[in-house]
C-alpha cells in the first residue's frame, strides 16, 4: 500500500539527475515556419511582346514598289497606200499646218487632180491621217504604175530632188511663188524636165511609181500643197490640205 501511494504522488527528482536546459526545451517545442501557398506568392508580370507596326507604303523598300504603268497608246488606222512627206520639209523643220490664204487674202487657186484619169469626185480627205509617227498632210492618188502625172497648176519647176521617204520628187512653185506643189514617189520624170522650167496646168511632168518608202505593190502619187515662208525656200512652209482644192462633186 505504501508503494502504491508513493507511485501516485509522482516520481521525486533524484539528486544528480540532469534536467533539460531551456535551449533543449526550445528545440523540442520549435515549430516550423508556415509555408506560403503557391497561389499567394507574388509573381512579376511577364513583359508584353512588342507588336510590329503595320507595313505601309512609306516603309516598303523602294525596289518592292511596282513601277507605274505606262499609258496605253492607241494605234491609228492607216490606209493601204502609205506615204510620207519628203524629208527636206520634215527634217529641216520648216513646215507646219494651217488653212492657207494668199498674201492678198485670197485662197489657193483651184487645182487639177495631178494624176491623169482620176475622177475628182472619188477623192477622200486623208490630210489628218497618221502615217508612222506623224500626220499625213497630203493626199495619195492611187493609179497604175506609169500613169501620167500632170502639173496641177501653172508655175515653175523649182527643185528636182531624190529623198529616202519621198523617192523621186518634184517641187513646183505657183506663178506668184506663194504656194509650192509637191509630187512624190514618182517612177520617172518626163523627158527633158529640168529645174527652172515653166509649166502649164495639165502638162505631163512625170509618171506614177513607188520610189522612196511607198509600198512596192501600191503605186500612187503623194501630193502636197505648201504655203511658202517669206524667204521662199522650197523645203520650208506651211502644209495646206489639198483635198478641198481638188475635190469636185460628181454629177447626179
Amino acid at each position: 500500500m505504501a508503494l502504491l501511494a508513493w507511485l501516485a504522488a509522482g516520481t521525486p527528482q533524484v539528486a544528480g539527475t540532469r534536467q533539460s536546459s531551456p535551449v533543449e526545451k526550445a528545440r523540442t517545442t520549435r515549430t516550423l515556419p508556415k509555408r506560403i501557398p503557391v497561389a499567394s506568392r507574388a509573381t512579376s508580370p511577364m513583359p508584353a511582346k512588342p507588336v510590329a507596326a503595320p507595313v505601309t507604303s512609306s516603309s516598303t523598300p523602294a525596289n518592292l514598289i511596282p513601277a507605274p504603268v505606262d499609258p496605253v497608246t492607241v494605234p491609228y488606222t492607216t490606209v493601204a497606200a502609205t506615204a510620207t512627206p519628203a524629208d527636206p520639209a520634215t527634217a529641216r523643220g520648216g513646215a507646219s499646218t494651217s488653212t492657207a490664204t494668199r498674201a492678198n487674202g485670197s485662197a489657193p487657186r483651184p487645182l487639177l487632180v495631178p494624176v491623169s484619169g482620176i475622177d475628182p469626185s472619188s477623192l477622200h480627205d486623208m490630210f489628218d491621217e497618221v502615217r508612222g509617227n506623224r500626220r499625213h498632210e497630203a493626199i495619195d492618188l492611187l493609179a497604175p504604175r506609169g500613169t501620167p502625172v500632170i502639173a496641177s497648176d501653172d508655175g515653175v519647176v523649182k527643185k528636182l530632188f531624190t529623198s529616202v521617204p519621198g523617192g523621186l520628187t518634184i517641187y513646183q512653185f505657183d506663178p506668184d511663188e506663194t504656194y509650192c506643189y509637191y509630187y512624190a514617189h514618182l517612177d520617172h520624170y518626163t523627158a527633158g524636165l529640168h529645174e527652172g522650167q515653166h509649166l502649164q496646168k495639165g502638162e505631163v511632168i512625170a509618171y506614177v511609181g513607188t520610189t522612196g518608202n511607198a509600198p512596192k505593190e501600191t503605186p500612187h502619187l503623194h501630193f502636197a500643197v505648201i504655203r511658202l515662208d517669206p524667204d521662199k525656200r522650197w523645203w520650208k512652209g506651211t502644209y495646206v490640205n489639198p483635198y478641198p482644192l481638188l475635190y469636185k462633186p460628181g454629177k447626179r
